[in-house]
């Protein structure tokens, strides 16, 4: 059997693809609670996961990096936002305004990983016509 890494980054992307499709539905949640006294807003950790997954050396190439990613480890993790004090007397958090503009800004991210996932298919099928 042969061993390929020829998948390293598109099962990173994967994985980054599932945590923005679950952002996107964290935000849309927060969004439909906009009017539910005491909500705490939602968000998911994952850049910083991804981060640490690639590690933070400058002196490694980002292919180095990604091949030794532990792609299993890398899951979006969910959290209430605390330290987004409401003005509000009924104790919510969501502004309806900064999640719309983080709803659009996730969005644009997920057709970009999306892309980049297209990208690397078909670097591979290229790879394979020549070969």
């Amino acid at each position: 059997m042969i061993n390929s890494n020829a998948y390293d980054y598109i099962n990173v992307l994967d994985r980054t693809a599932d945590a923005s499709w679950t952002r996107n539905e964290v935000i849309g949640n927060n969004i439909a609670n906009a009017n539910t006294p005491g909500y705490k807003r939602q968000d998911i950790d994952f850049e910083n996961q991804l981060r640490q997954a690639l590690g933070d050396s400058r002196y490694v190439t980002m292919d180095a990096k990604v091949k030794n990613a532990q792609t299993k480890d890398l899951r979006p993790r969910l959290y209430f936002d605390h330290s987004n004090y409401s003005y509000r007397l009924d104790g919510n958090n969501v502004d309806i305004d900064t999640e719309n503009v983080e709803l659009a800004a996730n969005q644009l991210k997920y057709q970009g990983i999306i892309a980049g996932i297209q990208s690397e298919f078909k670097n591979l099928q290229a790879a394979m016509k020549s070969s």
